[in-house]
């Protein structure tokens, strides 16, 4: 795993990731699976592409991890009904 690329989940990271944390993340794992520190003009819109929809994909598993133990799982069972606990 690329060194430079951080845990952005709670409580490892003390708040929640930020978008920042995320397309830096997203920007590193393309650089290290790529080969290239920045892409060549011819493919620079391929680069980019990977870039935003690995930081998307990165934004739907930290919104839908469930992290037992933290306050923000502590906060989804408190949100569902009695019955479903």
């Amino acid at each position: 795993m690329c060194r430079s690329i951080k845990t952005l989940r709670p409580p490892v990271l003390p708040t929640e990731a930020t978008e920042e944390d995320i397309h830096a993340a997203a920007l590193q794992y393309v650089r290290k699976v790529s080969g290239f520190r920045a892409p060549a003009a011819h493919n620079r819109e391929v680069f980019d592409r990977a870039v935003d929809e690995i930081a998307e994909a990165t934004r739907r598993l930290l919104d839908e991890l469930e992290v037992r133990g933290s306050a923000r799982a502590g906060q989804r069972q408190e949100a569902a009904p009695a019955g479903q606990r």
